[in-house]
């Protein structure tokens, strides 16, 4: 019986596959349609015998996994910025090499294996997601409505709520009354935007308070209900990490370090790993440092950096640390205790 290795160049439409051999040793080369029962079919006849199969992270990368993992097939998704290091050694860019370096891969080993959440937990950052692009939206908005103001003179100030935008808005229009017809357009998608808001921040509230893992980090100071399930379904599962210092380098919070020989240089953060998780942890940061009234360990020993470092460092460095504390309160199912530190 010959184990075979596979490694799959997925695309929108179309998979490479190429399979290998214990020796490394070219087996077969093929096509077919990037669809998880296509793909089984395809490497069950070819590869009756088959050890691992392999792909880079993308897009499809959840698609694929869960589909080829129900179907009882060895897979598994790997680092793409890992893979690219090892592929761009290759003389030649294209999908066939791409393909048969993965499977190569898949037969040495030499690789790191990625993480894929579940169903359930991407339909709640879905959610998340949603709600993010409607306040960038929304954000945008409002600073094109100030600028289309501030043509002729007019300035919207400090509304902001939208009782006080549309009184500002009634006042200002008596000055210029033709450019109420021409803002009304864009007047009403900010009240729709709102509503949206609205409505989505009340069902994440809801959710956040009927899991128990949530109510326990939102005892944090600065961490509310989209900062808690943001945390939740970035990290899914706590043990995956050893230890709690590891999920700030997750988060993409700790240095980016350069050393060789001589050379030894500590530079700013890596900004690798989840951007989601990364922006409410820097968001909880800067309400904990400028919001909270109450004083706490936390918030004091940021407030002391501050005042070295400078406030945005501080807030990074706040941020990494609640990233170990939630994870260590979610290990340990405690809830944070207010001390001063």
């Amino acid at each position: 019986m010959t184990l075979l290795y596979a490694g799959l160049d997925v695309s929108d439409k179309k998979t490479h596959i190429c399979l290998v051999d214990g020796a490394g040793k070219l087996h077969w080369q093929g096509v077919c349609a990037t669809d998880p029962e296509t793909l089984k079919r395809t490497l069950n006849k070819h590869a009756p015998h088959l050890e691992k199969v392999i792909f880079e992270t993308g897009p499809l990368s959840c698609f694929l996994y869960h589909g080829l993992i129900k179907r009882g097939l060895p897979a598994a998704c790997i680092c793409a910025r890992h893979a690219k290091g090892v592929l761009s050694t290759r003389l030649n860019k294209s999908d066939v090499n791409d393909a048969e370096g993965l499977a190569q891969l898949a037969r040495t080993g030499w690789y790191k294996q990625v993480h894929i959440k579940g169903k359930a937990t991407h339909l709640a950052r879905t959610l998340l997601r949603v709600r993010h692009q409607l306040v960038k939206s929304h954000a945008d908005m409002v600073n094109q409505l100030r600028g289309l103001l501030k043509l002729f003179g007019l300035k919207l100030g400090q509304a902001t709520t939208p009782g006080k935008r549309h009184e500002r808005l009634f006042y200002l229009f008596r000055q210029e009354p033709a450019l109420e017809a021409l803002l009304v357009p864009l007047i009403t998608a900010l009240n729709a935007l709102e509503q949206e808001i609205a409505r989505l921040d009340k069902q994440m509230k809801k959710r956040a308070a009927t899991d128990p893992v949530c109510r326990r980090l939102m005892t944090i100071p600065g961490v509310g209900p989209v900062t808690a399930l943001t945390y939740t379904t970035s990290i899914e599962d706590p043990a995956r990490f050893k230890h709690s210092r590891d999920v700030g380098a997750y988060a993409g919070l700790t240095p980016r370090r350069f050393q060789s020989g001589e050379m030894d240089v500590s530079g700013h953060i890596s900004k690798f790993g989840d951007r989601m998780l990364r922006r409410a942890l820097y968001e909880a940061a800067n309400s904990i440092l400028g919001r909270v009234k109450k004083d706490c360990a936390l918030k004091l020993w940021g407030q002391r950096l501050a005042e070295q470092k400078g406030s945005k460092p501080a807030r990074v460095a706040v941020a990494r640390k609640l990233a170990i504390l939630m994870h260590r309160l979610w290990r340990t199912e405690e809830d944070f205790i207010w001390q001063k530190g």
